[in-house]
């Protein structure tokens, strides 16, 4: 993965952001120098009142240059890292929208979420801080040493002790709070889904009155993220005390030492006073430093989580296509020997020596049981998976050889789960065609027996839809969700089980309306219901993940058991 590009955008400000910080620093080193002078003179009794009003101007002027230098590092740091993250999260993305059905299937939707928001929050507030103390720090702490030893080389032999030991101290905590602050992330992301499941799934949560236990499986998820997180954290609570303590220390010992130089004549108060000075700078910045390696353990792991995300290998890409600008003209479909799996290294097949040709603009039913492999079936047409063995074949094309928007969009398809998003009706049905006008909204609707229910609102088709369609029931999803699709004018039509939820009335006005104005366009209708299919040109029975059956309904109940056993358990009766 590439990171310097999401540097390059930024570039300015990622180089003048740590200069402005060194300005900064330069004015933190010469002010103990400034208040020595002072010191010394008031000693001495030779500070006269000009020169007293030099050093204080002085002082002055270094604490406006280094306020516009700690101004301009802090501005250009927030520029610079929140411009890399919104680069990045929006890389990312597109990234996870680009995955197909099997790669979303290696993540859970809460660890996606994770990796959006917090990872790119937390390598975001890593490089806002890197960016402030990169240079500041490790340029103070040689500077103020340069400082120090030129003041008192004897006094500066307490450093060769102290820092040897931090130095050692952060490389323990470091090294023990990496794996503690990868497993938070995990832990975080275990909590997003949990999350996102209950918000989700509220309504089915109450209908079962399982309030109580999803509290529960919160708290539990709550607690582990609680204690994980405490457990990295304890150190970054423990790094701070350690930390004052080796830097009064430090300081204690100057004092003791230091103050018996100055009563042997050896060095001035003042000096003294600059040297204390120095000695908490060139201390307080490897405690700075410490806190960065601190956060970058932590940055670390969340960049690794995000770069797993980025360079997870796509299985459905456009980069073999024959025919990247062919369209689907007709609807033609075939499926010649198809076998799949979901599992690769699984020995059993969802699907298994499929072959199947349906017709251009024909009406097809496929019936069978549950787990048969009936949306498998449909759902590689439009490539959302792409099959083990065999060859899908659209208008005589492998489906492989067509671009991926080409051929999706020459097929409209409403799956099982329908989901309908945040905002109007009308929104919602121009996920179909965008530039579709009033006039066609409303045709499509009046052809998923939609207008009925969408003239009775009040706004009509300007009625908000609330997240994942909860204001409506599951008939007038269903009934949008088909109008959506219609939209597309697509050459093939998919309806995955989506009449499920529809009284029979008005799933013979949705088929008399296909019938009339979608002549041309091949429908392929799963359903449980023999009503549903037994007006369709050809009907496809699956059974164990094969064709056990193709033919019209007359011709299935003389010829396959299979349907007649369906048909009798629908109809009450023996074929």
């Amino acid at each position: 993965m590439n990171w310097m590009k999401y540097v390059k955008p930024y570039l300015p400000f990622f180089i003048i952001g740590p200069l402005c910080m060194i300005v900064e620093v330069i004015g933190e080193v010469v002010m103990p120098r400034l208040m020595a002078i002072v010191i010394n003179r008031a000693e001495d009794g030779t500070l006269t009142n000009g020169e007293s009003l030099w050093v204080m101007a002085a002082m002055v002027g270094v604490a406006l240059v280094m306020m516009a230098g700690g101004i301009g590092g802090a501005y250009f740091a927030t520029k610079a890292s929140v411009g890399f993250a919104a680069d990045l999260r929006a890389d990312v993305f597109a990234r996870i929208q680009a995955f197909s059905f099997a790669n979303i299937d290696r993540f859970s939707t809460g660890s996606l979420v994770t990796r959006l928001t917090n990872d790119i929050t937390q390598l975001q507030n890593f490089i806002a801080m890197l960016l402030r103390m990169a240079l500041r720090a490790p340029g103070m702490m040689i500077a103020a040493l340069i400082m120090a030893i030129a003041l008192q080389p004897t006094l500066s032999v307490v450093f060769a002790v102290t820092m040897p030991m931090m130095l050692i101290t952060i490389f323990i905590i470091i090294s023990v709070g990496f794996p503690r602050f990868t497993a938070m992330q995990t832990k975080i992301d275990k909590l997003n889904t949990t999350v996102q499941e209950d918000v989700t799934n509220i309504r089915v949560i109450k209908s079962f009155v399982r309030e109580d236990h999803e509290i529960v499986r919160f708290h539990e998820a709550n607690q582990d993220l609680k204690d994980t997180g405490l457990s990295a954290m304890r150190l970054m609570i423990l790094l701070q005390p350690i930390m004052s303590l080796f830097m009064y220390g430090t300081i204690l010992a100057v004092v003791l030492l230091g103050g018996r130089i100055v009563l042997d004549g050896g060095m001035q108060v003042g000096d003294l006073s600059s040297f204390i000075q120095y000695v908490g700078q060139i201390l307080g910045s490897l405690v700075m430093v410490t806190f960065l390696l601190m956060t970058s353990s932590r940055a670390l792991a969340s960049a690794r989580r995000i770069k797993e995300v980025a360079v997870e290998p796509l299985d459905l890409t456009d980069e073999h296509a024959a025919c990247p600008d062919l369209d689907v003209e007709r609807g033609e479909i075939e499926f010649k020997n198809v076998s799949f799996r979901y599992y690769k290294n699984s020995p059993d097949s969802v699907l298994h020596g499929i072959d199947l040709k349906i017709p251009a603009g024909s009406t097809v039913g496929i019936i069978g049981s549950t787990g048969s492999g009936k949306t498998t079936l449909v759902s590689l047409i439009p490539r959302l998976y792409d099959c083990d063995e065999g060859q899908v074949l659209v208008d005589g094309v492998d489906v492989r050889d067509y671009s991926l928007v080409r051929l999706r969009d020459g097929v409209g398809m409403v799956l099982q789960n329908n989901t309908l998003f945040s905002g109007s009706i009308a929104d919602n049905l121009r996920w179909g065609d965008e530039g579709a006008s009033d006039a066609a909204l409303a045709d499509a609707a009046r052809y998923a027996a939609a207008d009925r229910f969408i003239e009775g609102l009040t706004a009509k088709s300007e009625i908000k839809i609330e997240q994942g369609g909860s204001n409506v029931s599951g008939g007038q999803k269903q009934r949008l969700c088909i109008a959506r699709a219609l939209l597309k004018k697509p050459k093939i039509l998919i309806l995955d089980d989506s009449t499920s939820a529809v009284d029979t009335a008005t799933e013979a006005l949705i088929r008399a309306s296909f019938r009339e104005k979608l002549p041309d366009t091949t429908k392929l209708i799963i359903a449980q219901r023999i009503s549903s299919v037994r007006d369709a040109d050809m009907i496809v029975v699956m059974g164990d993940g094969a064709v056990t059956g193709i033919g019209t309904h007359e011709e299935l109940l003389a010829s396959n058991e299979e349907y007649r056993e369906i048909y009798s358990s629908q109809m009450g009766k023996e074929a």
